[in-house]
């Protein structure tokens, strides 16, 4: 199989497909491997480093799609790299659709056969191909959220920790699932008061067992949400309904209560977010501000830390790439139903039901749509 790794174009986006180390699992499996020009640049990763490993580099995200039998990417294909897609071509990355009509749109026209990492399952009911990035965002949330607190940043000059005689700034985490127990481990580390706010009592169980009274656990009310977002000085939304839009946890009202300068890091973006004031921000302009509280709501929040970020990634898509590349589609999917739950869109069919159901176009069942 032909396999493309074009260089993202999404603002300040920085990871890479494939690492060297992945070209060569390929390569050693008889596979040809197409590697944008610096597609690894800023991951730190040479053109050099990719023909060592067997790659051959490609000048142009052109000839990349067109000559690709396969693309692996990391974030969903914007608008002009849509265009480039063909029927039968595989596209496997994030795709993020249910909040995206106009994404959905364009890869049902596509033809292609779309695999989004975020719901590729495991036996556990986890999302193995999520989890290393909601882990980096989970990290980050509260070190971005700390430097936007900063008065410069026009926050409300707090500091997470506090000081001796100062107290430490109230973080308020709603969702206690992979984002949210990382965000909370970051934010104990600076020192910040702490509570997780979750509707599942063996979330809540299992965070007080691992973090004791270090951080405090609450079940999730619309009353409770009120009451601690007024409180927060760092509000952490890190909720998930796989495959589906975000619920709005946080509506504009609850905004209106909250202290000026108090920041709201909204992790769920990538799914529209659980904030009703959310909307996507990037790297290179990254907050706004709504009713005096800041919103950092960067949609690819691990492109800050690229190169730990695209290991991690690698480390767990190299196993599905290869079973994609090895088998084909058509065995690959059926032989492996956390692959085929990752399957969004084939040949111009929504075949994951959250979102046909966010974008009501109809919905056909993977294993009809391959003709298992």
């Amino acid at each position: 199989m032909r396999i493309g790794v074009p260089k993202e174009i999404k603002n300040h986006e920085y990871r890479v497909g494939l690492v060297p180390s992945s070209v060569q699992e390929l390569v050693h499996h008889g596979h040809q491997v197409l590697v944008q020009k610096d597609a690894g640049v800023g991951a730190g990763l040479s053109d050099a480093d990719y023909v060592a490993a067997g790659a051959t580099i490609i000048d142009s995200a052109d000839q990349i799609f067109a000559d690709a039998d396969m693309i692996v990417k990391v974030k969903e294909p914007l608008a002009v790299e849509r265009k480039k897609l063909r029927k039968g071509q595989i596209l496997f990355t994030y795709l993020h659709l249910a909040p995206d009509a106009e994404q959905t749109r364009d890869l049902i026209d596509s033809g292609a056969i779309c695999i989004a990492y975020e719901t590729v399952t495991s036996p556990n009911g986890s999302l193995p191909l999520l989890t290393p990035m909601s882990e980096v965002a989970g990290r980050l949330a509260p070190q971005v959220g700390a430097h936007s607190l900063e008065k410069a940043q026009g926050g409300r000059g707090v500091l997470l920790g506090g000081v001796p005689g100062v107290p430490a700034a109230e973080v308020v985490i709603l969702g206690g699932g992979v984002s949210g127990t990382h965000a909370a481990s970051i934010a104990v580390g600076m020192g910040a008061k702490v509570t997780v706010v979750d509707r599942s009592a063996d979330a809540l169980k299992r965070l007080a067992s691992q973090f004791g009274t270090a951080i405090s656990t609450v079940f999730s009310t619309r009353s409770a949400i009120e009451e601690l977002v007024r409180r927060a000085d760092l509000l952490i939304g890190t909720v998930l309904v796989p495959g589906a839009a975000a619920p709005k946890l946080v509506s504009h009202a609850m905004v209106r209560t909250m202290k000026p300068g108090s920041v709201i890091v909204d992790v769920a973006i990538d799914q529209g977010g659980c904030v009703e004031t959310s909307h996507a921000t990037t790297h290179s302009d990254p907050t706004y501000v709504v009713d005096g509280v800041v919103h950092y709501c960067v949609a690819n929040m691990p492109g800050a830390v690229a190169r730990t970020s695209t290991f991690a990634l690698n480390n767990v898509t190299l196993p599905f790439t290869l079973a994609l590349a090895n088998h084909g589609w058509k065995k690959a999917l059926a032989q492996d139903v956390h692959l085929r739950n990752g399957l969004n869109v084939f040949e111009g069919k929504v075949v994951c039901e959250p979102v046909a159901l966010a974008h009501d176009l109809p919905y056909v069942k993977a294993e009809t749509a391959i003709g298992m």
